[in-house]
């Protein structure tokens, strides 16, 4: 009915518009006129009303199916309102994929949204591969139990401040690493939302700021000191996220105070090979399976107050052997020697025999303590120690 009535009154425009305007009144040429505006006019509702109908008889159908919460119709087609979706609406295996895919400092800003997603995004198994893949290589049982300690300290402290609110929340709020500041986190109540003290998230957090110091070791400390060279040195490190570094702090040698040393590179760091404190003797269980060729570790230290470091050094051949595979029997003895092949042939550091049945700590004032001592058995170990190879061979 509408198209029928659309085409008349086109038709009659068109009629009109055909008649010369020059002979008809003066009436007749203004009504003319008014009949184009009209048309304009006219063609304009026709088209709005056409749409109209289109969108009520068409759109409702489409948009139950796309799930769109509301459609306003007017004039304007254009404006078409689609309903809000939440994250939270989002299936949950899908958002569980998109939180493992965030960074940290995303991580950390996406529990600060609301409590629903600050529950899931303080899950420990988020956290697990985060800790793993930038902590991982320089965390040990010895570190895990430090932070056990630290936190069963700051829960006291809190307690005794400010009831039962923790005192590691607001320490990490107030000394959130510099690098994360830009984070869409401000000091509203998002940020005050208190975090669980035992999580692997406050964990991270923690060694991210570098207000928790942690036990670990230091290849070829005090900068390749020449004197410790090829050696791996237990010391406190706190780490400095703005350069990417870390603190080391080493325990006291003798009377002399302790050393600090700023800039450690990752490269240089380790976790404690052993879980037993620096002036601890490692009790071997390798020493019967020692042959030539086999690459060690072995703890020596100057004097009975100094602390172990744990020293490079390979298995070699007896004095009374040639070296010959076919005929050696090293293995065999008693005694094994151990080269220290950074230093010079000659040099009094160069070799040292120990006992293969009742080795535990040998030496004297002079040339040091050697103690206890572990086989290295993965490449990855034995890399490690040639990429510190000195340029020059030692005295």
């Amino acid at each position: 009915m509408l198209l029928f009535f659309l085409f008349t009154c086109l038709s009659f425009i068109l009629f009109l518009k055909s008649l010369p305007l020059n002979s008809l009144p003066l009436w007749a040429s203004e009504m003319t006129l008014l009949s184009l505006w009209s048309h304009r006019e006219f063609s304009a509702f026709c088209i709005s009303s056409l749409m109209n109908s289109f969108y009520r008889s068409f759109i409702p159908r489409t948009c139950s199916k796309m799930s769109i919460k509301k459609i306003n119709l007017s004039s304007r087609v254009d404006n078409v309102e689609i309903g809000e979706k939440s994250v939270l609406d989002l299936p949950e295996l899908v958002l569980e994929c998109i939180l493992e895919k965030l960074p940290p400092a995303e991580l950390f800003n996406m529990a600060g949204v609301c409590s629903s997603l600050r529950n899931r995004c303080v899950s420990d198994h988020l956290w697990e591969r985060h800790m793993r893949q930038k902590w991982g290589r320089v965390i040990g049982p010895a570190a895990y139990r430090q932070w056990k300690w630290y936190i069963a300290t700051r829960r006291d402290i809190g307690n005794l401040k400010q009831g039962k609110q923790s005192g590691l929340a607001r320490l990490l709020i107030a000394v959130w690493p510099l690098s994360w500041t830009n984070s869409k986190l401000d000091n509203s109540e998002k940020q005050r939302i208190p975090l669980p003290t035992d999580s692997i998230m406050s964990w991270y957090l923690a060694l991210e700021t570098g207000k928790f110091c942690f036990p670990a070791q230091v290849y070829n400390r005090e900068n390749g000191h020449v004197g410790f060279m090829l050696s791996c040195y237990d010391a406190e490190l706190s780490y400095d996220s703005q350069t990417d570094t870390f603190q080391a702090r080493y325990p006291p040698h003798g009377r002399r105070a302790g050393a600090i040393e700023s800039n450690v590179t990752w490269d240089r760091l380790r976790a404690q090979p052993v879980d037993a404190p620096p002036h601890d003797l490692h009790i071997s269980d390798c020493l019967n399976d020692l042959q030539p060729g086999d690459h060690i570790e072995i703890q020596w230290r100057r004097n009975e107050e100094f602390p172990y470091g744990w020293w490079y050094g390979a298995v070699g051949h007896l004095e009374s052997c040639d070296g010959n595979a076919n005929y050696c029997r090293c293995h065999n003895s008693d005694t094994v020697m151990l080269e220290f092949r950074q230093y010079a042939p000659g040099s009094r550091w160069r070799h040292t025999a120990i006992n293969r049945r009742n080795h535990r700590e040998e030496g004297n004032e002079a040339d040091g303590f050697y103690g206890g001592i572990r086989k290295l058995k993965t490449e990855r170990e034995i890399s490690m120690w040639k990429s510190l190879w000195p340029t020059e061979v030692l005295e």
